[in-house]
Parts: C-alpha cells; sequence; structure tokens
C-alpha cells in the first residue's frame, strides 16, 4: 500500500535549526522523509564572531552560512512563519511577496530563537540598537567611524563630545564582547582621526547588577572590570539606564551626559512566535520540552535552544543556559531524537555539562574558564579564537575566518566606513530630488511664468 512521505518542518535556521537540519539532511535514508526549513533570512549568522565582525577583524561575510548552500536536500523557504499549531501541524508562513501559505507537517522542529529583551525606557526605542544580527553588528561598525568623522568635522564642541560618547547597557558575553571590541578598533582608527584621541572618546558599560560576565567567577569578572576600567572604560554596576530621549542618557546614579551612540545588550527573551499558537509555555514564554527535547503533550513536535525551557539533567531544578555551545549540541540530541521517533527507536535525553566560557576583549586579550581552569589575556584570546574556529560550520567558513585572522597579523584592519550600505537609495532619491527642482525651475524661467 502507498504511504505518502513524512514531512519534517524546521522552524529556524538559527544554530538549532540548521544544524539539526544538517543532522537530518546526512542521516535520513533516500525517501525517508522530506524537510522543509523556513526563516526570514536565507542563512544562519555565527553569534559569537560578530564582534569581531563589528571591529573589522573578520569579513562579515564569513560569519554567515548560506542555507541553501550546506542543505541542498532540504527546501529552504525564505519569508515569516507567523503562527505554529500542534493541533492541526500546520504553520502559516508569509513570503516577502504573494499570498500567505499553510505548510503541513507530521513532525516539528521549533527552533525561532530570541529576540532582545528591551524595557519601556523612555528614548530606548527610538535610539538604541541591539547586537544581536549582523546587520547591527554593520551598523555599529558604520556608526562608530561616522562618529569619529562627524568628531573631526565639526566646529561644535557639543556636537564633538555627543559623537565621541559611547554607551552599552548590559554586563553579559555580548555587551563586553562588543563594547572591548568596537573600543578597540576606534582607538585604532584614531591616527587617521587628526584631533581624536583615545583618551578624547568616553566608552560607558552600565550593569544593573553588581558584577559582569555572570558566566565567570566573581573573581574574573572583576579582573575583566579592571582591565576595561585600565583602557580608560567607564565600568557602572548597580546602575540602570532610566531615559534616552533625544540621545541624552539619564543613569539611575543621577548622571546624566549626551551618547550619539547607545547599545542595548541587556537580555534576551524567546521569540514572539512562541505565544502564536498553541504550544505550551512556561511563566518565560519558552516552550515547554522533556528531557528529550520533546514538545510537552506530543511526540511529534520538538524544540531546543533559546526559545526552549530545556531541562539542565546536570543540574535538577534549573534549564539549560541560552548559549550556543548549549544550542548546537541539542540540535544534535533533537536530530538523532526525531530519527528514532520516525522509526520507532529509542530516544535519548539531552545532558551536557557545561565545559565552560570564553571571551574577547580586543586584540591579544580575552578572559576564559574552561572546566575550573581560569585564563586571563594572551592564552585565553587564543583559546577563545580556537575554540570558536572549531565550531564554525562548514570548511569554508572555517577557512576564510582563519585567512581573516592571518591576514591581520601582517596588514592593518580596515578602517572602512560604509554607511551608504544602510540606506542604499538615498544617493538615487536625492538625485531624483535635484532633477525635479531643476524641471521646475525651468517651467519658472519661462518667458510668460508669473510667480508670486
Amino acid at each position: 500500500m502507498w504511504q505518502r512521505t513524512p514531512r519534517i518542518l524546521v522552524v529556524g535556521g538559527g544554530h538549532v535549526g540548521m544544524f539539526a537540519a544538517l543532522r537530518l539532511q546526512r542521516r535520513l535514508r533516500r525517501g525517508e522523509a522530506r524537510v522543509t526549513v523556513a526563516d526570514l533570512d536565507s542563512y544562519m549568522t555565527y553569534q559569537p564572531f560578530l564582534p569581531e565582525a563589528a571591529a573589522g577583524n573578520i569579513e562579515p561575510r564569513h560569519v554567515v552560512v548560506f542555507l541553501r548552500r550546506v542543505l541542498p536536500s532540504c527546501e529552504v523557504l525564505s519569508g515569516r512563519v507567523e503562527n505554529v499549531h500542534l493541533g492541526s501541524r500546520t504553520a502559516r508562513f508569509q513570503p516577502a511577496a504573494g499570498p500567505a501559505r499553510h505548510l503541513e507537517y507530521d513532525y516539528l522542529v521549533f527552533s525561532p530563537g530570541s529576540i532582545s529583551r528591551t524595557l519601556p525606557i523612555p528614548g530606548l526605542a527610538q535610539c538604541g540598537i541591539g547586537f544581536k544580527t549582523l546587520e547591527e553588528a554593520i551598523h555599529l561598525r558604520n556608526r562608530v567611524i561616522a562618529q569619529l568623522d562627524l568628531a573631526v568635522s565639526t566646529t561644535d564642541e557639543r556636537v564633538r563630545r555627543r559623537a565621541l560618547t559611547f554607551l552599552f547597557v548590559g554586563g553579559g558575553y555580548a555587551g563586553v564582547e562588543a563594547l572591548a571590541e568596537l573600543e578597540d578598533m576606534a582607538a585604532d582608527a584614531c591616527r587617521y582621526f587628526p584631533g581624536v584621541a583615545r583618551r578624547d572618546m568616553r566608552w560607558t558599560l552600565v550593569e544593573a547588577t553588581g558584577r559582569i560576565l555572570p558566566e565567570v567567577s566573581p573573581e574574573m569578572g572583576r579582573w575583566t572590570a579592571q582591565q576595561l576600567r585600565r583602557r580608560g572604560i567607564e565600568v557602572r554596576l548597580g546602575t540602570r539606564l532610566e531615559s534616552a530621549v533625544d540621545h541624552h542618557i539619564i543613569l539611575s546614579d543621577g548622571d546624566e551626559f549626551d551618547a550619539g551612540t547607545l547599545v542595548w545588550t541587556a537580555g534576551v527573551k524567546p521569540h514572539p512566535l512562541c505565544a502564536s499558537g498553541d504550544l505550551p509555555l512556561d511563566e518565560k514564554g519558552r516552550v515547554k520540552v522533556d528531557p528529550f527535547l520533546t514538545v510537552e503533550g506530543t511526540r511529534f513536535a520538538f524544540a531546543a535552544g533559546d526559545c526552549a525551557a530545556v531541562p539542565d539533567l546536570t543540574r535538577p531544578g534549573e534549564t539549560t543556559p541560552p548559549n550556543a555551545q548549549h544550542a548546537v549540541r541539542q540540535a544534535a540530541r533533537l536530530a538523532d531524537n526525531l530519527l528514532a521517533t520516525l522509526r520507532g527507536g529509542c530516544r535519548r535525553p539531552y545532558a551536557h555539562r557545561d565545559t565552560g566560557s570564553v571571551a574577547s576583549l580586543g586584540r591579544y586579550r580575552g578572559v576564559a574558564n574552561v572546566r575550573g581552569h581560569e585564563l586571563r589575556g594572551y592564552p585565553a584570546w587564543l583559546l577563545h579564537r580556537a575554540y570558536h574556529l572549531s565550531k564554525v560550520p562548514t570548511l569554508d567558513k572555517k577557512s576564510r575566518v582563519l585567512a581573516d585572522w592571518v591576514m591581520g597579523f601582517f596588514f592593518r584592519r580596515e578602517i572602512v566606513p560604509l554607511g551608504a550600505m544602510q540606506d542604499p537609495r538615498q544617493e538615487f532619491e536625492y538625485a531624483a530630488r535635484t532633477a525635479r527642482q531643476e524641471a521646475a525651475e525651468r517651467v519658472l524661467a519661462r518667458p510668460g511664468i508669473r510667480t508670486g
């Protein structure tokens, strides 16, 4: 009797989605199942390298993986998944243009990831920017260099001081690494901007709790704060952002100043897609899953990564932290358990002890905590690069990232602001406005045309 080929829908092409689809692609037998990957972007971003991409140490194209290239046996759909329903086993998918469609599935891999967790702070939505995507990293690089350009071009001291002030909110890995790498790049760029020195810039890190880098020991967090302060970076602990209206910053400790650049890295929250259907959620809005990464109450739906509350079997009663290390390992276990379910085999629980954390603090500086061993400075920086290079998907991307690093030892980094990339139609629109103005002037200049 003829049987329909099972359909596997992967929602999200990030760490979990891409690695799970890649593993399924390699292990599925011919005709055993059909895999569809749906995401707004047709590429996966290796987020741990975003700070280096922003600082110009790595070419931005080298930190993204084109899904259609690495998943040739999967169907890749580019658009927005608007809702997912377990009851009907369907998902509503909206492409960039044209009518929406419903995607039917037999098995679901739910992994849309997370978005920045913001607060209702006046001015934040208008003036701030996050640091989760490649687009944000490129924008920040352009922004920092454009502010240096403004500082040497203006005669207004207030405008100059505001341009050279950079505020980062959030003392986790994302905030510390982004600030450290961009400050290092800006200091390196000062040689090209006469009249701007490292001491003229004001870099401030604001953290609401009493320490930074909670992923490492308190001692390592204090050491990192000391290293940042030695570079002239202000580290303000136990301090919150109260207002950012018109780039005028008001902090909870009473300090006020203007900042041309405001970066928000104060945590993440599950993607809103989690609440768009009938998925079971916990109090934090994450999808409830069991140790087998199966969505509670089902045998056909799986979830992992930042959007899922994955039980941490090494620490009973807790859930795994939302980081790339767990996401990649959960993707492998999820794919294997899905295959076991498809074939009527035995599933295995996800259990992985965190091996540690590594962070870069700019060129030749870093901090690491690996299996209880703490490293600082140059050894930690080398370990950071070695670890993440090993985790970058595909040999092609590993080779390109390594080539970028090797070139960086022999040549200075490129300090080129490509601000026009943020609004590529600006020049054309200016030309069109000019043409309209010229046409109007020619009409008014004709004999017999009166004005006034």
